[in-house]
């Protein structure tokens, strides 16, 4: 940790892991939700999604943050709008649109030869460079979002596990499922400045999925799952420091790696 010594890197690596951790948590508590409800395709899809609003508004000079919540609010929406009117399944609409809007993405930052630093910015984020107000909607976010789960764990429970007895005690399956994806679009929006928006599906997926081999109770999933995102947040950057490589990309790898480490330790207890 010799960049705890450093003065000049010191306060870009605390904002680094400040906001790394605050994403992985409020990712945690959702990803549990997108692990146990087998919404990895939709949580991925709109990570994608958000490359044409993002690219629009980078281009017109608006704030990135409205154009990302713009273009995956659009995909949300339009996943459900497709499924309902073109009577195609969740995945092939899903699908459709997660091409579409990619496509269309590239398409707009085609237009402009001098995007590339901001596509790569983009894609795979620069965690080095949140800045104090970055901190600022990473924590607000996760108040929100944590509170609203909390706040709907009743319906999220019931339409996650059994759609149909949602019905029967009177809860809407359709409007849960809608709060959900709309929890899940906040995680992805406000969190991709960390890791990028292919990147962000790392810490909304891993954590939830790593806990899960050990927890059964869905806020103990969260809470064993964001101390495992914070500690793959910890290692990422640590690995970045002394290896010299990408910091959202060794974060996310640091993700993935808990999983593969939780599921070989379970599955050498004895059953």
């Amino acid at each position: 940790m010799s960049w705890l010594l450093d003065p000049f890197v010191l306060p870009f690596m605390q904002r680094a892991l400040l906001g790394g951790v605050l994403a992985a948590v409020t990712c945690a508590v959702v990803g549990t939700w997108v692990v146990v409800r087998g919404m990895a395709f939709l949580g991925e899809a709109l990570a994608h999604g958000m490359l044409p609003g993002l690219a629009v508004a980078t281009l017109a000079g608006w704030p990135p943050l409205l154009g990302a919540a713009v273009s995956a609010g659009v995909m949300g929406v339009g996943v459900g709008a497709v499924s309902r009117r073109a009577r195609l399944s969740s995945d092939t609409a899903i699908g459709l649109l997660f091409v579409g809007m990619l496509a269309l993405g590239v398409v707009v930052v085609s237009r402009s030869r001098s995007f590339a630093t901001d596509v790569t910015a983009i894609l795979f984020g620069d965690v080095l460079a949140i800045r104090p107000a970055d901190l600022l909607l990473l924590a607000g976010a996760l108040v929100v979002l944590v509170g609203a789960c909390a706040v709907l764990h009743r319906p999220f429970v019931a339409v996650a596990f059994d759609p149909r007895t949602a019905a029967t005690l009177g809860l809407s399956p359709r409007l849960a499922h809608a709060a959900m994806v709309l929890a899940v679009t906040g995680a992805v929006v406000t969190s991709y400045q960390a890791l990028g928006s292919l990147l962000v599906v790392a810490l909304l997926l891993a954590p939830a999925a790593a806990a899960r081999q050990w927890t059964r109770r869905l806020p103990s999933t969260m809470a064993l799952g964001a101390a495992l995102g914070a500690a793959a947040v910890l290692a990422g950057l640590l690995l970045s420091w002394h290896a010299g490589t990408a910091g959202g990309a060794s974060i996310a790898v640091c993700a993935v790696a808990v999983v593969a480490l939780s599921v070989t330790a379970r599955s050498a207890l004895p059953r």
